[in-house]
């Protein structure tokens, strides 16, 4: 017996002096005030979403390309009796080897979608699912990045549907040029032994565009333009509509000087989520305001910091739409600690 524990404590001995090991942590608190203004509107709904999100956690790495994770993300909503409104584990493996990345577990949504336009993935969606649960596979280089991602959004029981996105999304610059995709095809059947049959709808979206970023080559800061061809297609399967086609147009356009920036946003075509009426936010993630056929938001923002540990950004959003103009107000402070 002793012997066995001997060898037992000599192999785990040597097994951990062969790696270099180092414990790294993480803790990132953001909070949001987001007034959206729609009274009167037939596409979006008026609303006031507010609260703190505190997200520890630790984790190792060894060799410098393998890391584990574990934490929590804890969500209250301001001016709620629950001290802990939303719970979120996190739990992840992370390997990243030269242009290469590979995550798998629940991790950060905004590892993988942060640069996707809001027509795929609305604000709130980062306040109430900020995690993924799944996996990326993702290649990058100096030039730009490709990636491939699975996330897994509703396991089939009496009350939830199944459901999941597969997406892609990649970039490539070229001097000033760039051009840019993103996709996505989300599927969501039905619940487990349903008192009423439902649809397997397939929701399928891709967005191409080309740009041109002049920043840090003019007095701005920032000055980047680009516009591209958004595609959207749609079934429901059981009741073989067949493949309903939206085709349109969406122009961005980002400038900042000095902390002060505009970021518009025009979007041009067939209204997009054909079966809102049906399953609204549970089958579509985007905002629902690209609902109509001519859509334009103007951001007016100003960034009071912005560095590594800490960001601060008001904005005052400007929705034309419906033959009116509709207000929003954003107060957003993201703080991000850690040893990486």
């Amino acid at each position: 017996m002793k012997k066995a524990l001997l060898i037992f404590l000599l192999f785990h001995l040597f097994f951990y002096a062969g790696f270099s090991q180092e414990v790294t942590w993480h803790t990132g608190i953001f909070s949001f005030f987001d007034n959206v203004e729609f009274g009167g509107s037939s596409v979006k709904v008026p609303q006031t979403m507010s609260g703190v999100m505190i997200a520890p956690e630790v984790g190792l790495r060894w060799d410098s390309v393998h890391r584990i994770s574990v934490g929590v993300n804890l969500m209250h909503e301001f001016g709620s009796r629950t001290a802990i409104e939303k719970f979120y584990p996190t739990a992840y493996y992370d390997l990243c080897s030269g242009p290469f990345r590979f995550l798998m577990g629940a991790f950060p949504r905004d590892y993988v979608t942060d640069k996707y336009p809001r027509l795929f993935f609305q604000d709130s969606v980062y306040y109430y699912r900020p995690n993924m649960e799944g996996m990326l596979l993702e290649f990058r280089k100096e030039r730009g990045y490709l990636n491939l991602w699975i996330d897994w959004t509703g396991r089939q029981s009496e009350i939830v549907n199944e459901a999941f996105f597969t997406g892609i999304s990649g970039r490539y610059n070229q001097g000033i040029f760039y051009a840019r995709l993103f996709g996505y095809m989300y599927h969501f059947a039905g619940k487990k032994d349903p008192v009423i049959d439902e649809a397997l709808h397939d929701n399928l979206l891709f967005h191409s565009s080309i740009g041109i970023d002049l920043s840090g080559k003019t007095v701005l800061d920032r000055l980047d333009i680009n516009g591209g061809w958004v595609t959207g297609l749609e079934r429901a399967r059981a009741d073989n509509t067949g493949w309903m086609t939206m085709h349109g147009m969406l122009i961005e356009t980002r400038i900042e000087f000095r902390g002060l920036g505009l970021f518009n946003t025009y979007y041009t075509g067939r209204g997009l989520m054909y079966f809102y009426g049906d399953h609204d936010t549970d089958l579509y993630w985007g905002d629902p305001a690209y609902r109509v056929k001519n859509y334009n938001r103007t951001d007016i923002y100003v960034i009071f910091f912005r560095e590594q540990k800490i960001n601060l950004e008001l904005t005052w959003s400007l929705h034309f739409l419906e033959s009116t103009m509709y207000h929003e107000q954003m107060l957003k402070v993201r703080i991000n600690l850690n040893n990486l």
